[in-house]
């Protein structure tokens, strides 16, 4: 199925798909009353998006115990096609110490200098995703 401009809509299986396949995104949040961006890597964990994160970073604070977005996308400035893949969750701070063990097995390990022993948790709520395929006609069907 195709937007009124003319990007394939992508169903929810394969927005998760396509979370899975990029270490790299940027999560929105409030941050004194105005929205805010921070570029994160993470890993998902089945329908979840786990950050490792220390308590001082601006969106900990903002982020725990509230509705944020995350945005993931994969653009080829050559044959300008991509997606991407914006995702809606209620995030929080993980404290219970057996899922933290858990987590810690996980293939994430903090980009950031200084240590990250904190993971947020983001189960993946509502989601939705576009693509623009290299060479797509136009299409007018709307959704």
């Amino acid at each position: 199925m195709f937007d009124s401009a003319g990007l394939e809509i992508l169903d929810r299986e394969e927005c998760l798909a396509l979370l899975a396949t990029v270490p790299v995104g940027r999560i929105v949040y409030t941050h004194r009353a105005l929205p805010a961006v921070q570029p994160v890597n993470f890993v998902m964990d089945g329908e979840a998006i786990i950050i490792r994160t220390a308590p001082g970073a601006k969106f900990w604070g903002a982020a725990h115990d509230g509705v944020v977005a995350f945005e993931v996308d994969e653009i080829n400035v050559e044959d300008h096609s991509g997606w991407s893949v914006t995702a809606v969750g209620h995030a929080s701070v993980v404290h219970d110490e057996q899922e933290r063990r858990q987590l810690e097995a996980l293939p994430l390990r903090p980009w950031a200098p200084g240590e990250r022993n904190h993971f947020l948790r983001i189960p993946v709520d509502v989601v939705n995703g576009r693509r623009i395929l290299a060479g797509a006609p136009a299409r007018r069907n709307s959704a």
